[in-house]
C-alpha cells in the first residue's frame, strides 16, 4: 500500500494525511470541482464528513472546498466530488488532471444531481473518452466500501421501488473513481437546496461516509 500511494506526483502526500501525527496537526480536506467554466455542486450534503470524524480517527475539515478542476491545486487534495444538473465539455486541462489525479493517489467521487440525464450524459461520455469504453465497471455489494464504518446490505432509492447501483474505474487494485446516477447528493440534508433531489439513493450519508474511510486508507 505504501508503494502506491509515494507514487503521488505532486505536493500531496497521502501517507501524511493517513498517519496518526497528521491527524492531530491537521484535517483531511475534501474539494467540490469547479469544471467546464462554471459548473459545480450546489446541493451535496457534506454531513458525512463530520460522521467520518465522529466515527473514525480520520480528521476532516467540516465543510468542502471548493477547488478548480483546471488547477494545480487539485493535486494536493485527496478526495474530491462532482456533481451537477446538466450537459457540460471539460477543457483539455481538465481532462488531464482528472485523469492524472484518479491515477496517481486521487479519489473521485461522482453523482448526477437530481438524477439529471443530460448530466449522466455528459459525464459517462468524458470518463469513456479518458479511460475507455469498459472502463466503469458494477460495484458488487461484497466490496469494501459497503462495510468500511457503516454495513450496507442494499441501496434502496428514495422515488421508485427496486434498488440503486454503483460503477467504478479500479487502477492498480484499489478503486480511484466511484459513480452512481441516480445521485449520491444526499440533498434532503442541505440547507436551501432549491432542487427536487431526484430519484436519490436513502443511505447516501452512511455510503459516502464509507467512500471517504476507503479512498483515505487504501
Amino acid at each position: 500500500m505504501k508503494t502506491r500511494l509515494l507514487q503521488y506526483t505532486t505536493s500531496l502526500s497521502l501517507a501524511l494525511l493517513l498517519s496518526s501525527a497528521f491527524a492531530k496537526e491537521g484535517a483531511v480536506e475534501c474539494g467540490n470541482l469547479i469544471y467546464a467554466g462554471t459548473h459545480t455542486s450546489k446541493c451535496f450534503s457534506d454531513e458525512f464528513l463530520t460522521t467520518v470524524q465522529q466515527k473514525t480517527s480520520i480528521a476532516t475539515e467540516r465543510r468542502f472546498k471548493a477547488v478548480k478542476l483546471a488547477d494545480d491545486e487539485l493535486f494536493k487534495i485527496p478526495f474530491v466530488i462532482m456533481t451537477g444538473e446538466s450537459d457540460f465539455s471539460l477543457t483539455e486541462k481538465e481532462r488531464t488532471n482528472i485523469k492524472k489525479y484518479c491515477e496517481n493517489g486521487g479519489f473521485l467521487l461522482a453523482s448526477s444531481s437530481c438524477s439529471n440525464p443530460a448530466w449522466d450524459t455528459a459525464f459517462l461520455r468524458e470518463i469513456k473518452a479518458l479511460f475507455g469504453n469498459d472502463s466503469l465497471k458494477d460495484i458488487a455489494l461484497d466490496h469494501e466500501i459497503f462495510r468500511t464504518i457503516f454495513t450496507i446490505k442494499e441501496l434502496k432509492l428514495s422515488k421508485s421501488d427496486g434498488t440503486a447501483g454503483l460503477r467504478g474505474i479500479t487502477h492498480n487494485g484499489k478503486l480511484v473513481l466511484l459513480y452512481s446516477s441516480e445521485g449520491l447528493n444526499d440533498s434532503h440534508r442541505v440547507e436551501g437546496c432549491c432542487c427536487c433531489g431526484g430519484n436519490e439513493i436513502q443511505n447516501a450519508m452512511e455510503l459516502n461516509a464509507n467512500i471517504l474511510a476507503y479512498a483515505l486508507l487504501h
